[in-house]
């Protein structure tokens, strides 16, 4: 009898990062890292289970995961290597979903579930066929490719032709490629120092000690008062002298006008990009803002719903990063998509990682991109924080401000069980100690 997946079970994990500030910003000043995690079990014998996760910060955590339980159904009983033969397929078997779609579509809570169950497949697949997921997809043919990709709604932007064109340009060279990442790694950048609720004598020091750690670029966070902006950035500055690169990111927090002005005023301490200037809905706003401050550029995507205003932030000129986020769309598939579309358009994926799990996952997506999408490493660096890591069964390696190519099988994705029992939410001995 044919193997076939037998359970999905989601676990409502939150870590209390609120209680250092850890991960705060002009948004969200008191953060509680989350992981709506989800485990897919199946029949096959062999002892590999699929691990993911929804990322969020607190409340609603419990939303989330219900929403994960909620998507159960259908995916229990599926046929186990006829949904890993046909990824695309099992995607679109969650996202159009006849009754679920009035939900969103493609958007939310439900949405964001269906990432993790397809991450969580993806991390299935890629520990069956004894490979880490980067790998996995980078030594999948052109065609294998965009067949995992759902092209409604982006044709007017990118073809399936196009698509193929784009991968059949990169495949000459993926062994090179492939060979240079696993000895050189790929460039990140840290947030570590620039949380907004710590105080400039922490900021300094971990400036200093991203510096010493072989960063070359940090990120600031900024938006709730200008002053204390402007004082923050010049500390950074002298700190990292001009030469190191500064992003800023204001999580949202400004209205067109107001961020035209803020981001002005910071000018002269040299940002690189400004992150979420404004609302990650309005693309127009971004257009204008862009506009009004180049050549600042202006970096959007970790609260980018879908594919489709990926394609329409690119087509409006919009934005001059794209951030992924690894669990904020549909998985990896619509990530594929987006990397597609950021290759068309000629825009570098600067992937965000603020957030438990985010580094784990992202590094497997960028590393992809480079060796058979984009080809490329000019303008690229993955967001890298210093916080959870140890939960991980495989975590990150970081070495002298590079990501370190994973190696062992899977999306990096599976959490230690004891963090599993200690960090439930609300009976682990971590909230109730």
């Amino acid at each position: 009898m044919s193997p076939s997946i037998v359970s999905v079970e989601a676990h409502d994990v939150r870590f209390p990062t609120s209680r250092m500030l850890d991960g705060s910003d002009a948004m969200n000043p008191d953060p509680d890292y989350s992981a709506a995690y989800v485990i897919v079990r199946t029949d096959a014998g062999d002892g590999h289970e699929g691990h993911g996760f929804a990322f969020t910060i607190g409340r609603g955590n419990d939303l989330q995961t219900a929403a994960i339980a909620t998507l159960a159904p259908l995916v229990e009983g599926l046929p186990l290597d006829d949904t890993l033969a046909d990824m695309g397929a099992f995607w679109r078997h969650l996202v159009h979903d006849s009754q679920l779609r009035w939900l969103g579509p493609e958007k939310g809570v439900v949405h964001m579930a269906i990432g993790a169950l397809v991450n969580a497949v993806w991390d299935l697949k890629a520990k069956r066929e004894g490979k880490p997921l980067w790998k996995l997809l980078a030594d999948l043919t052109p065609e294998q490719i965009v067949d995992l990709v759902d092209f409604r709604y982006l044709t007017d932007a990118l073809t399936r032709d196009e698509a193929l064109s784009i991968l059949r340009g990169a495949a000459a060279g993926r062994a090179e490629r492939e060979e240079h990442l696993r000895a050189n790694g790929y460039p990140a950048y840290t947030t570590t120092p620039g949380w907004l609720g710590y105080d400039d004598d922490k900021l300094a020091r971990l400036c200093k000690e991203a510096l010493a750690a072989g960063f070359d670029q940090i990120k600031l966070k900024v938006g709730a008062d200008l002053d204390d902006d402007i004082r923050r950035m010049r500390i950074a500055r002298e700190i990292c002298g001009p030469d190191v690169l500064i992003g800023v990111d204001a999580n949202q927090r400004w209205d067109t006008d107001v961020a035209v002005e803020w981001i002005r005023a910071l000018a002269p301490y040299d940002p690189c990009w400004v992150e979420e200037p404004t609302s990650p809905d309005d693309i127009l706003a971004h257009a204008e803002i862009a506009r009004a401050v180049a050549p600042i550029k202006i970096a959007t995507g970790e609260h980018v719903q879908n594919r489709v205003v990926v394609k329409q932030l690119l087509q409006a000129r919009a934005i001059e990063v794209l951030q992924i986020d690894a669990t904020r769309v549909a998985g990896v598939n619509e990530n594929i998509a987006n990397l597609l579309l950021a290759a068309k358009f000629g825009v570098p994926v600067c992937p965000h990682a603020g957030g438990v799990g985010l580094c784990e996952l992202v590094q497997h997506l960028a590393m992809f991109d480079y060796v058979a999408v984009s080809g490329s490493l000019d303008g690229r660096v993955i967001e890298y924080v210093d916080h959870l890591h140890e939960h991980f069964l495989d975590p990150v390696v970081m070495d002298h401000g590079r990501y370190r190519a994973p190696t062992e099988p899977g999306f990096s994705s599976t959490v230690r069980q004891d963090t599993l029992t200690t960090y439930a939410y609300p009976g682990g001995p971590a909230w109730t100690g």
